[in-house]
């Protein structure tokens, strides 16, 4: 069985594309296009299922059109509306993890050692990247995440150590 641990979520399925069974694929990370995967896994009813793409295009840099094995019709392709799709975690460099890949790692001020709290997402939208962090006590957030503050990203124990300008915790 496939755990939760050992997965992240890179998007969503939408709707059905015509009426040959390809689907709508929103997506966060490309992932399964730069590693060339055969499959995705996808959440149905609480469990993720690895389905295996036939062939795949993009329409824009956020969405393609997925046609997957043994789905024919809109009908089949309906009932994976909404689904969320999951790709495998794999042994990586620091510097080709991806920003999907490491929401829920927990990130530690690399001058103290003390926990922050946990990588719930990436802001990206502006040149300045931060990173939403939920801390312990519940609070949200938001520290720089540049590359020149990040000390380390250990995939394995899934922790990303970062050098924390000062007054940045104490501003939420």
């Amino acid at each position: 069985m496939i755990r939760r641990e050992d997965v992240y979520q890179i998007g969503k399925l939408g709707k059905p594309h015509g009426i040959g069974g390809e689907v709508s694929f929103y997506f966060e990370d490309d992932i399964f296009d730069r590693l060339e995967s055969e499959y995705l896994l996808i959440e149905t009813e609480g469990v993720l299922v690895p389905f295996f793409m036939e062939e795949y295009r993009f329409r824009s840099d956020e969405t393609a059109l997925v046609k997957f094995c043994d789905i024919d019709s809109q009908e089949q392709a309906r009932l994976l509306t909404g689904c969320k799709v999951f790709f495998p975690r794999q042994e990586t460099e620091a510097d080709t993890v991806s920003y999907c890949e490491i929401r829920g790692f927990s990130v530690v001020d690399a001058a103290s050692n003390q926990p922050i709290g946990t990588l719930m997402g990436v802001d990206d939208n502006t040149i300045n990247i931060l990173f939403e962090i939920k801390t312990p006590d519940g609070r949200e957030i938001l520290v720089p995440g540049a590359e020149e503050l990040i000390e380390e990203v250990d995939t394995k124990s899934r922790i990303i150590r970062i050098h924390v300008p000062e007054g940045i915790l104490e501003l939420s």
